[in-house]
């Protein structure tokens, strides 16, 4: 049995959650604001008193990766390599966007998501990444990837060739403002959660597929730049 606490906190909404062999238990999230930093410790000790389970009767931590915002993923990560370093446990890291396909995946097989043809489908999760740009990738609707994760400019013409011959679903918080550009895409409402963890993150512990707590960084994808304040310091 492997007890794994889930942080997903790559976007507005902060997600914790403890799973027991890869399915989770107990879950605290929040879409109030990117006050991450509060919140992820204060989620943690809730979950723990719920569910009775002491901080080292944990097996691993697992954290999501990103892309996503630059803050929230080093909250996250930052978070989930100190309680490690604790607890002397390992860290699993799973992509964001394969944890928000997983979530559309479950929400699926719980009947939650009603879509036509789902089984012909294209999943193709997206963050935000302000204006028209988005971070992506797509899977299949078993939730596997059969593409690289990407940062798209969203225009009439992306994902073409997929629309022309299966459905395309959309969803995670950059989907909405895509919806009238991809007006034949499907859109449903599916957000980021650390329950879109708990399979990914038991497979990965159950692989052996951990990572070096000291020089594991947040998959930013592109470079985080700092604009220079144009306000006069006196």
């Amino acid at each position: 049995m492997s007890l794994i606490l889930c942080i997903e906190t790559g976007t507005d909404i902060c997600s914790v959650g403890i799973a027991r062999d890869g399915e989770i238990v107990s879950l605290r999230e929040s879409d109030e604001g990117r006050d991450h930093a509060k919140k992820v410790a204060v989620f943690v000790d809730e979950l723990l008193r719920e569910t009775g389970v002491a901080p080292d009767e944990l097996d691993a931590v697992a954290v999501g990766k990103g892309p996503g915002s630059y803050t929230g993923l080093r909250i996250g990560v930052s978070f989930a390599k100190g309680l490690c370093y604790g607890l002397n446990i390992p860290l699993v890291a799973v992509g964001s966007l394969d944890a928000l396909a997983e979530v559309a995946v479950e929400d699926h097989e719980a009947g939650i998501i009603d879509a036509e043809r789902w089984g012909d489908a294209i999943l193709c999760p997206m963050v935000d990444a302000r204006r028209m740009e988005v971070y992506t990738r797509l899977y299949d609707a078993a939730g596997r990837p059969v593409s690289d994760v990407a940062a798209e400019i969203v225009t009439e013409e992306s994902f073409a060739e997929v629309r022309k011959e299966r459905p395309l679903v959309i969803f995670g918080n950059g989907a909405a403002k895509c919806r009238e550009v991809l007006s034949d895409a499907v859109y449903v409402n599916v957000v980021p959660s650390a329950r879109g963890l708990a399979r990914l993150a038991q497979r990965c512990l159950s692989d052996g597929e951990t990572e070096d707590i000291a020089y594991f960084e947040p998959f930013y994808l592109k470079d985080f730049v700092v604009i220079p304040s144009k306000k006069r310091l006196l």
